[in-house]
């Protein structure tokens, strides 16, 4: 389930360079018109959006693919800081589209430039007073951020202290899309038996950093209505015995394991 976003990421960022490239060198490089330059040192990630058009084929022998990014909006948070919204779609030249990814970027402190503040954004919350269908764990390392920009994130807030220490984080923290993914992984081996044919979409606002070492806990609630064949899931995702790290946690499945609660 990585591999999706992880790509369009990887592509959208790296585009054809196949070695370790300067992250803000690069986030730099990128203008908007009209638009005040952002400081690629102090963004994090504010939320996401997959949608799985259609499954991608197991080999790319014969085929050609692109992938299309642009800007969908950038708005003025005032002083939490400024936001910029792309979108990414994933497709066989000529052909079908196999994914479409909408992200946010959040840069911290770098709002009031006068801009639109953007649109109010739906929530999901979970049911009040229910437990969860699924609660599931995972645990980090002191490894783990290092692994895991091995995708092609090389964000130096992930790999050394002094970037999170700079933003009030007191030191390195996990890539957001590791806590992302790592929830959508949970969603598909407990209510799917893994079989990523049964996700349609996937969401969650990042609401707080996660830590190496830190112990992520998924917590997950079936709604029990299923529209055209989608089932919705709200979830959230916490380190374990403290903050809420993704909020507004929400999925269409096709349920295939583990009876609603609601």
């Amino acid at each position: 389930m990585h591999f999706p976003q992880r790509l369009m990421l990887q592509l959208a960022f790296k585009q054809t360079d196949q070695e370790i490239v300067d992250f803000y060198a690069r986030s730099n490089a990128i203008s908007i018109p009209g638009v005040p330059k952002f400081d690629s040192h102090r963004l994090v990630d504010g939320q996401g959006l997959i949608v799985f058009l259609k499954p991608l084929p197991p080999s790319s022998e014969g085929r050609k693919f692109e992938l299309r990014s642009r800007v969908i909006g950038v708005y003025d948070k005032g002083k939490p800081g400024g936001v910029v919204e792309t979108e990414t779609v994933l497709s066989e030249k000529g052909g079908d589209d196999y994914t479409r990814a909408i992200g946010s970027a959040f840069f911290v402190g770098q709002g009031n430039w006068g801009g639109p503040k953007g649109p109010s954004t739906p929530n999901f919350p979970p049911p009040e007073g229910k437990k969860p269908d699924v609660v599931h764990a995972t645990q980090t390392n002191r490894e783990s951020a290092h692994l895991y920009r091995l995708n092609g994130d090389y964000n130096p807030l992930h790999a050394t202290p002094e970037p999170g220490q700079l933003m009030g984080f007191g030191g390195a923290i996990m890539h957001g899309l590791f806590s992302w993914n790592t929830a959508c992984h949970a969603l598909l081996e407990s209510l799917e038996n893994s079989d990523v044919a049964n996700i349609r979409e996937f969401q969650a606002r990042f609401a707080a950093p996660v830590r190496p070492g830190d112990k992520l806990i998924t917590e997950a609630w079936r709604t029990g209505e299923p529209k055209d064949g989608w089932e919705e899931i709200r979830f959230v995702t916490r380190v374990d015995g403290a903050k809420v790290v993704l909020s507004n946690g929400r999925a269409l499945m096709r349920c295939s394991s583990v009876e609603s609660r609601l």
